[in-house]
């Protein structure tokens, strides 16, 4: 089975199409699968669902599909950094399924390991319960969540081989393992890859039965926020 393609657009040919529900990888501005994006964002398919933790900013990530309005709903714990996003959301232009992080995480990697749904308290008495079945165990109350099986995943990770097996760098790993694990079809874009057998198995952090498409390529390292201060005299 052919993995590796040449770049985000070959990688993405034949499995987009308009009303989605896409899951993608990233935490802020770190994770993000930019290239699989901009390709999205060039095919013009529209009326999309993301799930992800947030929208990047208003320049990058989900942010560049906020501004063409491909998106038309995002199920998210996050809006801030994102002025667009803000303000789509606040003039009703763009529907919201806000879920706290540990709840989405674990929605992509219930979907991921075939289980349709799970309870939580987590958000049980606030609105992320409303109109969510519930029930007592134990004489505690807790509130049924979904599991999300996505029509593709999209996620970035440091270094593959050519099966698809990966190591993800640091807090560069965040939502990208159960992202990449409710897919109907994943497609991951990396800095690296390498040979079959070069990478220590203890150290994958996701097996590439997970992963059906593979591409390389350059990536832009952008700091979200800088703060500095001035050095002290000696």
């Amino acid at each position: 089975m052919k993995k590796i393609y040449a770049n985000a657009t070959e990688a993405l040919d034949g499995l987009l199409r308009d009303d989605m529900l896409i899951a993608a990888g990233g935490f802020g501005l770190c994770g993000i699968p930019e290239l699989l994006l901009q390709a999205i964002k060039d095919s013009g398919v529209k009326n999309l669902t993301f799930a992800s933790n947030n929208a990047g900013v208003d320049d990058f990530g989900i942010g560049i599909l906020l501004q063409t309005r491909q998106v038309s709903k995002m199920i998210s714990s996050y809006v801030g950094e994102n002025d667009e996003f803000m303000r789509q959301y606040l003039a009703g232009e763009l529907e919201i399924e806000f879920n706290p992080q540990g709840t989405l995480a674990e929605r992509m990697r219930a979907a991921g390991c075939g289980i349709p749904g799970f309870y939580t308290k987590t958000g049980v008495g606030t609105q992320v319960a409303e109109g969510k079945e519930h029930k007592d165990f134990n004489g505690e109350t807790y509130v049924l969540e979904e599991g999300i099986f996505a029509d593709l995943s999209i996620v970035k990770a440091w270094k593959a081989d050519e099966t698809g097996n990966c190591i993800f760098r640091k807090t560069a790993r965040n939502f990208n393992p159960p992202a990449a694990m409710c897919g109907q079809v994943c497609v991951m874009e990396v800095e690296e890859i390498v040979p079959v057998g070069s990478l220590d198995p203890d150290h994958i952090h996701l097996p590439g039965i997970y992963v059906h498409r593979l591409i390389q390529g350059t990536h832009e390292k952008r700091i979200e926020q800088r703060t500095v201060r001035q050095r002290e005299e000696a």
